[in-house]
């Protein structure tokens, strides 16, 4: 059996009880090691996890999974990924390789950065089945049903007590704002500097919808020379921050004026700006573009939320929780 287990975003204990229960009987175990980081190494986690890791980087992942699937057909192999194991496509083509060689999986899944972004303030997206019933859950708090039982009963829930749901669930539930579709902002080199996700981002605004911005992470990369030359030489790691992301959305900003466009975000659109969410030294940082050019979040890892317009005034006032100081630097 292949095991895909989700780690969580903070340390060795975000774990869950049943992935950890897995980890300690598999006979190898992975940890994935170029998508994302914990803020523990792998040291730390082999000691509390009661196991020896192998380090899996992008090349063996992608190029070379048979090693990682050999023998998964008759034992059991665990490949362990910061957040959710379906936080990148990579590992849903691990599935589809398995699958394929006759091997069963089983998806052990944790927290991510996709859900725990709400920790700012910012409503998630609720599905149409959600907002219709806590429309519904509003709608009988608020009618002359008497008994809890039956609003529980007719709503067709196995809880009594619909009455008891606070008062305030109702407009704030209806009332959430979206997140947009995701985009991934990369290191710019001197030949390659793409704008096409901004597209995405001017779409969300359009809709009211918050954009959330995952960012670039380099993690055993060659440079071009050592490419080319066949070089097995790494680059140090790299890992964008929320002040370099900010520097390269202004510039897409004033490039789209020079053309004659109207960007759809400007320095003054408000962003927030977040680091090592999940941890616990996690910081949020709220206040415009230009302002996240210069705030300091620490080290990695880094997320960037640019919001949609018209935010609820939940939004603002959690928001306003984590404002930068107005007098702070702006400068990029």
């Amino acid at each position: 059996m292949l095991y895909l287990i989700g780690l969580g975003l903070g340390d060795a204990k975000d774990i869950t009880v049943k992935g950890l229960e897995v980890v300690r009987r598999c006979s190898r175990v992975y940890l994935e090691a170029y998508t994302s980081i914990l803020t523990v190494g792998k040291e730390v986690l082999e000691e509390f996890y009661g196991r020896k890791l192998i380090l899996a980087d992008r090349e063996e992942v992608e190029q070379e999974a048979d090693n990682i699937l050999k023998d998964a057909d008759i034992s059991d192999v665990a490949f362990l990924v910061v957040g959710d194991p379906f936080g990148a496509t990579t590992h849903s083509d691990l599935i589809l390789r398995a699958t394929k060689l006759g091997i069963s999986y089983r998806v052990i899944h944790n927290a991510s950065i996709m859900n725990a972004v709400g920790c700012c303030g910012l409503q998630l997206s609720p599905s149409l089945l959600l907002l219709i019933i806590t429309d519904m859950i509003w709608l009988y708090v608020r009618s002359d049903v008497s008994q809890e039982q039956d609003r529980g009963t007719c709503l067709g829930f196995p809880w009594t007590g619909a009455a008891g749901i606070s008062q305030q669930a109702g407009p704030r539930f209806i009332e959430l704002y979206k997140f947009g579709e995701t985009v991934s902002i990369v290191f710019w080199t001197d030949t390659w500097r793409p704008e096409s996700f901004f597209d995405k981002v001017k779409k969300n605004r359009q809709n009211g919808m918050h954009t959330l911005c995952l960012l670039d992470i380099k993690v055993k990369e060659q440079s071009l020379e050592n490419l080319i030359k066949g070089r097995k030489i790494y680059e140090p790691p790299r890992y964008m921050s929320v002040n370099q992301a900010a520097q390269q959305l202004l510039e897409i900003v004033q490039n789209q004026r020079i053309r004659g466009e109207e960007p759809a975000v400007t320095e003054k659109t408000l962003c927030v700006g977040l680091a090592r969410v999940g941890a616990e030294d996690q910081k949020v940082a709220a206040g415009t573009l230009q302002q996240m050019c210069a705030v300091d979040l620490g080290g990695p890892l880094h997320s960037l939320i640019i919001t949609g317009d018209n935010m609820h005034p939940l939004e603002m006032e959690m928001l306003s929780l984590f404002s930068i100081p107005e007098n702070s630097s702006e400068s990029c």
